[in-house]
């Protein structure tokens, strides 16, 4: 009986010693998700299923997925194994934000880039320099992008004698007086308040327009952050290069200027109360009471209740530039990796093989222009009456840089420091706000808040 417990026990513990020696020919990788999207049960198949095709692939890396139990458990999760020093290699599909929850973790994937001789011109200079960090270099590679583009309403524009917003970039546009303007947001402007209509079918022009009682709006910055609002006149760093102080540049505060009197002043923008109305269910644009959104692509997710017409245009102009923030997710690559190499073959296959299963599970617009024709033709069906598909493809080439979700020093609290702007914008006191002022306290709250991190 004794004999054959320790047959047993040697059989063990040969076994245990004979599972790391057929592992030590390979390099293991680890592949962390859900400090962006990734979570879901579907994707999660999905995932599983791009591991265990890498690792039938080749014989050299094995390929583990560490997948959080939730997006918001992800950022404890990932942080206790940074801490325990068992940081995964590869992080991802992860944001802007998100990823800034641990800036100065990522490596710089240049050299790799470099040596691997990957082909960064296939995307729009635009949206690679959005990845370049200064001094920290290139932290991503492009993967999944939601270009800023115009939604419209066509049978609202129908009804009010409009032309449709223009295809093409930096373009004319046809007043009703048969003018051609600028398509910028000066233009914007005017066709917002003829497509803003009070309950009298008086349109924001007219002297009889009752702007306690609208019921039509013409432009609304559809799920919006500060800082990309802002960043329709011009991409900006929170910290000027040049002093390394806080700084809310000029075309910033134009365009918050442009906001406050639309909203305030010429009335085609609803407030928060407006937008949180009956009127606007399920969301502004969706309600089929609203001429324009200014949105990224993701909105596509949530326009099947939209009861009209609607289709894209490009974005305007301003000051003879064009700007369409985007947002974007990609991978990260942890700068404490011990397998740098292999993680970048892993993140080439990523980016690569398995890219377009990973796109559809994430509903996300390839930055690969070799997969966007598919992803296009799937929204296509979906959205039988948008025609401008063409155009979703070269907003990429005008993404506003740095990206409106960069980081600064005490980018979480700034962060909110800028939406809390956008809510006093917005909220009813607004409309009795110093506009500059409230800038100018804002960039010396941010400058506050920089100096406290450090």
């Amino acid at each position: 009986m004794k004999k054959s417990l320790y047959i047993v026990l040697v059989i063990a513990a040969l076994a245990l010693l004979v599972a790391p020696v057929a592992a030590q020919g390979m390099t293991e990788v680890t592949w962390f998700v859900g400090l962006g999207t990734g979570t879901q049960a579907d994707q999660i198949e999905v995932q599983n299923k791009i591991v265990e095709a890498f690792n039938a692939s080749q014989s050299d890396i094995h390929l583990n997925i560490n997948i959080a139990a939730s997006n918001q458990v992800a950022p404890d999760a990932l942080s206790t194994l940074i801490a325990a020093g068992t940081a995964p290699d590869i992080v991802g599909p992860v944001g802007f934000d998100g990823s800034n929850q641990f800036a100065g973790q990522w490596l710089d994937l240049q050299p790799l880039v470099d040596s691997a001789g990957y082909d960064l011109a296939q995307f729009p200079e635009a949206l690679v320099n959005l990845y370049q960090a200064g001094d920290e270099g290139l932290l991503g590679i492009p993967f999944a992008v939601f270009p800023g583009l115009i939604y419209y309403n066509a049978d609202l524009f129908d009804e009010a004698g409009l032309n449709y917003p223009p295809t093409e970039f930096n373009s004319k546009y046809t007043m009703p007086d048969g003018s051609e303007v600028d398509w910028d947001w000066n233009t914007v402007a005017e066709i917002g308040k003829i497509l803003t209509v009070d309950a009298n079918g008086n349109d924001a022009t007219s002297a009889d327009f009752d702007p306690t009682a609208i019921v039509q709006y013409g432009f609304v910055q559809q799920w919006a952050i500060e800082r990309a609002e802002m960043s329709t006149f011009g991409g900006f760093p929170v910290i000027d290069p040049a002093t390394g102080k806080v700084n809310i540049p000029e075309s910033a505060r134009a365009q918050a200027e442009w906001n406050w009197n639309g909203v305030w002043k010429d009335h085609f923008i609803p407030s928060a109360t407006a937008s949180n109305s009956d009127l606007m269910k399920p969301s502004e644009f969706a309600s089929g009471n609203v001429g324009m959104a200014r949105v990224q692509l993701w909105y596509t997710c949530c326009l099947g209740d939209l009861d009209a017409n609607w289709d894209l245009g490009v974005m305007p102009s301003y000051n003879g530039t064009t700007y369409a923030p985007a947002d974007a997710d990609t991978f990260r690559v942890h700068k404490d990796t011990k397998n740098a190499e292999a993680a970048f073959t892993v993140l080439q296959y990523l980016l690569g093989d398995g890219a377009l299963d990973l796109l559809t599970a994430y509903g996300a617009y390839p930055a690969r222009p070799d997969l966007q024709e598919a992803s296009i033709q799937l929204k296509a069906e979906q959205y039988p009456s948008v025609q401008n598909w063409d155009i979703v493809a070269p907003s990429l080439e005008y993404a506003a840089v740095p990206h409106h979700e960069s980081w600064f020093p005490g980018y979480n609290k700034g962060q909110q420091r800028f939406n809390d702007f956008r809510t006093l914008l917005y909220s009813d006191g607004g409309a009795d706000i110093d506009i500059n002022a409230e800038l100018d306290k804002l960039q010396a709250d941010l400058q506050s808040i920089v100096d406290q991190a450090g």
